[in-house]
């Protein structure tokens, strides 16, 4: 997997920006990608230095379409720690 395919999208709620100030930032990412890619990923593609990644599966929640029950997909998301003094210019504008 290349290294820009690990990273889908930021994550920006109130939980999340509460999260910033420590240094944390929040991704959705592909469900195949492990710790290492992650880091690598957020490395090249921000210019900063990481320090931990945890990641964790959200599962998917049960939708009424129509008459019938489905299930959306499941998800991973990665919390990035970053090294005190970095930060991800992206977040800091919204």
């Amino acid at each position: 997997m290349h290294l820009y395919e690990v990273l889908r999208r930021p994550l920006i709620t109130e939980k999340n920006s509460a999260l910033q100030a420590q240094g944390k930032y929040v991704f959705e990412v592909a469900g195949e990608a492990n710790k290492h890619q992650i880091k690598q990923a957020v490395e090249k593609t921000f210019k900063v230095k990481v320090t931990a990644v945890n990641v964790m599966t959200v599962p998917g929640k049960e939708r009424r379409v129509g008459g019938r029950q489905v299930q959306t997909q499941s998800w991973k998301k990665a919390i990035a720690t970053l090294k005190p003094g970095d930060k991800i210019e992206i977040f800091e504008g919204t």
